[in-house]
């Protein structure tokens, strides 16, 4: 059993800072993810990797334990003599030979048990009882979940949890469900149920933090007139006032119409609307004499 570098796994420096240490964890994590890589037996073993660094190396007491020992960790393992300790963990354990076989049935490899399962010094760094790891999942959301909020059931180990999300979630967002995590040992309690929000694409908004972006296209009379147009928005609908001589392209915008903030629910984004123009491909014989006129009137003939 070789000593494991957590940092190395995560792709972090050691004086990396909780926000680095989360953010990388959530960047490998959605590559490395076994629903994005069905089948993959690397890809699903890269994946336990990451949760098992993530999960030492987020929690202050395990980094710190994890870090005064270091790489000095093997002296432990010639302390069976010490009253204190047991290594039995660890030696009922050698002779594996491919990676799988080096996690447990807890989803952790034996270096992460001998550090803090029963293979290592309890006496001195483990408590009777033990929290329980937690658990990572994706939740796939509609832009629409976001902008109303909705009510969820989702199925972990076999149990329901009714959930509401509440307006205004971001793509990579992560929800914390306090105790549905695996369980913990020795009457320990359960870990948390950690959900990383994954935004699916949506066939007319684009988004861009909390403000919406859409395609619209006029006709050439409206552009070149102006006059109001009516946009679908949701379940509802909105109104915009489109100026005079307004050019393809232009950008027109409606306050407050785009995505609700997750912690002000009344306070949201804009709604960015661009103008294409559409030309017209079939003319009736009046339209064509109406356009030649307009074409006369501009060259002064």
């Amino acid at each position: 059993m070789e000593y494991k570098d957590y940092y190395s796994v995560l792709g972090v420096d050691k004086s990396a800072t909780e926000s680095d240490i989360k953010k990388a964890f959530r960047k490998l994590a959605v590559r490395y993810h076994p629903d994005k890589n069905p089948g993959d037996k690397k890809a699903e073993e890269k994946f336990k990797e990451l949760n098992e660094a993530y999960e030492v190396l987020k929690d202050p007491a395990k980094r710190k334990k994890y870090d005064d020992i270091g790489k000095n960790w093997k002296q432990y393992a010639g302390r069976q003599g010490d009253p204190g300790h047991s290594w039995s963990g660890f030696q009922g354990r050698q002779g594996r030979s491919s990676a799988s076989d080096f996690f447990s049935d807890s989803g952790f490899s034996d270096f992460f048990e001998s550090f803090f399962g029963s293979g290592f010094d309890e006496s001195r760094f483990q408590s009777q009882s033990a929290r329980g790891s937690d658990m990572h999942a994706f939740m796939d959301v509609s832009l629409e979940d976001v902008y109303f909020g909705s009510q969820r059931t989702i199925s972990i180990n076999g149990s329901k949890i009714e959930m509401k999300l509440r307006p205004g979630l971001t793509d990579g967002q992560v929800l914390r469900l306090r105790g549905k995590g695996n369980p913990g040992s020795k009457g320990g309690p359960s870990g948390d149920l950690l959900l990383t929000i994954r935004l699916l694409p949506h066939q007319k908004f684009k988004v861009s933090g909390k403000d919406l972006y859409m395609d619209v296209y006029i006709d050439v009379l409206t552009a070149v007139l102006g006059g109001k147009i009516v946009l679908s928005h949701f379940n509802d609908s909105v109104s915009i006032k489109v100026p005079a001589g307004t050019d393809s392209g232009k950008m027109l915008r409606l306050k407050g119409k785009g995505l609700p903030y997750y912690e002000e629910a009344n306070r949201h984004g804009d709604l960015f609307v661009r103008i294409f123009i559409k030309v017209p491909q079939r003319l009736s014989e009046r339209e064509k004499k109406l356009y030649q006129e307009l074409k006369s009137i501009q060259n002064g003939t």
